[in-house]
């Protein structure tokens, strides 16, 4: 049998486990193989990119490699090498260019040109970010990058699409409007509560029939926009006993405070509020792009 057959043999045996194959994966999988002849085809593979060789306690552990990963070409000197490696760490959410010149110990004239190279062989790319739309973030290639970073469905061009915001908080709210006005008093008040409740999974499957999105939501995103039509004050988010929420519509003698006029209902990194010293909407340290300062 061919070199070139056993590592073919190799390499289907090691990407059908998951955790990484052992020698002893290997021995097994391919009985009639010599041991010679399976280190030959490891060599292979792992001179090809397409395996990599791992140490857990005193075994080795062979772990197929992501294909769509972007691997650098064998003539990259050191220093792309260096910069590639900072930017793989990054993963989806990017680095920015301070932080590779920082890491890399690079002046700025040698690692734009390196940024460049990379970009240039679609290793590499630079994206937008939504949070400072001056700066960008740099990942590997065929990453998709993180919702922190482009802002999911509400941001078009790291636009916040305001208009399709507030679209959808009216259909959900009319969802939980008409789960309330088809729900029969008679039937008691704690049933007629229960009658009124609906779950994300519910909206989101109104949502996709209305088929009023152009992009794909999930529902995550129907779960964020039902927080705006909570914090409108129009409706109420009840935690069941699965750890899971369920909404229902309330009328609320209060003027909604308008939290869907205001990217805050809906903003990506809304975790990080408590880093500001104000928080009020003309003072967000994280949308000054979106606000007209």
């Amino acid at each position: 049998m061919a070199t070139e057959d056993h590592s073919h043999h190799l390499l289907a045996l090691i990407q059908g486990i998951a955790a990484g194959a052992t020698n002893e994966d290997l021995a097994k999988g391919l009985p009639n193989v010599e041991a010679s002849k399976r280190v030959e085809g490891l060599n292979k593979l792992l001179q090809q990119g397409t395996i990599e060789v791992l140490r857990k306690g005193e075994k080795l552990i062979y772990r197929a490699k992501d294909p769509k990963k972007a691997i650098l070409p064998k003539d990259a000197d050191n220093e792309e090498k260096i910069v590639f490696g900072i930017i793989e760490e990054g993963g989806n959410k990017g680095i920015w260019i301070r932080d590779i010149r920082i890491q890399s110990n690079l002046n700025m004239t040698q690692l734009n040109k390196i940024l460049k190279n990379l970009e240039t062989k679609k290793l590499i790319k630079a994206v937008k970010s939504v949070n400072a739309s001056k700066k960008k973030v740099y990942m590997l290639y065929n990453l998709e990058p993180d919702r922190s970073i482009t802002g999911g469905a509400w941001y078009q061009d790291q636009d916040f699409e305001a208009e399709f915001v507030d679209v959808l908080n009216q259909q959900c709210l009319r969802f939980l409007q008409m789960k309330r006005d088809n729900a029969d008093k008679r039937e008691g008040p704690l049933v007629y509560k229960n009658l009124t409740c609906c779950t994300v999974k519910e909206v989101h499957k109104f949502i996709s029939d209305l088929g009023i999105s152009k992009v794909n939501l999930d529902e995550d995103d129907l779960e964020t926009i039902l927080k705006t039509v909570v914090y409108d004050g129009k409706a109420e988010r009840i935690l069941t006993q699965d750890g899971s929420y369920i909404y229902r519509a309330v009328n609320s003698p209060l003027a909604p405070p308008g939290l869907v006029q205001m990217p805050c209902g809906i903003c990506p990194v809304i975790k990080n509020c408590s880093k500001c010293g104000d928080v009020t909407p003309t003072k967000c340290l994280y949308m000054k792009e979106w606000l007209d300062y």
